[in-house]
């Protein structure tokens, strides 16, 4: 059994995962206060790896969320609205000290497609990459199932792109399709889940703001997905439990950005059965690579 821990910006997870199946047990999921001082963070990360039982001589795979040098385990988290008390902070130290094991890093989009082409949608694709929809927007590209920079977007990370002069993440994210819709005089208080619930029942405000969201990230997408050469797409994260509306819509954007782009020269496009299990899955490769 490999031991994993998976940290997002509001939870950490920790998992035991058998290479032999790829099988998770014991999955522990803990809340995480990001704005927390850097002691309080890496005690909750190691309460987490804690309900697992000890794991002697064990090297624990763990995903964590950029800006972070993953080579030496230490956070770059200066002007990110996440983390900011782990910036500077060697996290590797600091788990290895309450773990008491052995432990390697990689960046949580590069986990789920990881464990995606692992045992998953896009399993064994020569070259796959993968995009997750949460809080924000992230994702990693394999090529024969080792992590690599594709050169654009910069350092693999999409939400580093621009669509009509503006971030990413202000057009496709949480609180952006959140603020528009409010903007277009919606509920505020209304999340992703039912503002698609709310264009299904026929909305046209609700229906246009994730149209407008969701078709600029496949226009985004489509160039670095053409020029990366990717045979498949994996799409995972909160916002894939509304696929039905969602993929559509992004499918359209993916089309359109293509432009004047080779036919076929876009990959298909994969949803992850278990986003919550891929990341996990990827860590344990990691940390399986590195013993």
């Amino acid at each position: 059994m490999i031991p994993v821990l998976e940290v997002g910006g509001t939870h950490v997870s920790a998992a035991l995962v058998d290479p032999s199946t790829w099988s998770v047990h014991g999955a522990t999921r803990l809340p995480v206060d990001s704005d927390a001082p850097a002691a309080d963070l890496l005690d909750r990360f190691a309460a987490a790896a804690s309900a697992l039982g000890p794991q002697p001589g064990s090297t624990w795979g763990v995903a964590m969320p950029d800006p972070f040098d993953y080579e030496h385990g230490i956070g770059n988290f200066a002007g990110v609205a996440k983390f900011a008390s782990l910036d500077g902070v060697d996290v590797g130290a600091g788990l290895r000290t309450r773990i008491g094991g052995a432990v390697v890093f990689l960046n949580d989009a590069d986990a789920f497609v990881l464990g995606e082409w692992t045992d998953g949608a896009v399993r064994g694709v020569a070259r796959c990459a993968g995009i997750t929809l949460g809080t924000g927007v992230g994702s990693g590209w394999l090529v024969d199932g080792v992590p690599t920079d594709p050169g654009v977007p910069a350092g693999g990370r999409i939400h580093t792109l621009t669509v009509d002069g503006r971030p990413l993440e202000d057009v496709v994210s949480r609180r952006a399709v959140r603020r528009a819709y409010a903007a277009a005089g919606g509920d505020p208080a209304l999340d992703v889940r039912e503002i698609a619930a709310a264009a299904r029942a026929g909305e046209t405000r609700a229906h246009g703001v994730l149209a407008a969201a969701f078709t600029a990230l496949g226009r985004a997408a489509a160039p670095a997905l053409a020029g990366f050469g990717a045979d498949g797409l994996v799409v995972g994260g909160s916002m894939t439990g509304s696929w039905d509306l969602l993929g559509p819509l992004f499918e359209a954007g993916l089309r359109a950005g293509a432009g004047v782009l080779r036919r076929g020269s876009l990959p298909p496009v994969a949803v992850s059965a278990d986003s919550d299990r891929a990341p996990l899955i990827g860590a344990a490769v990691q940390a399986l690579r590195a013993a």
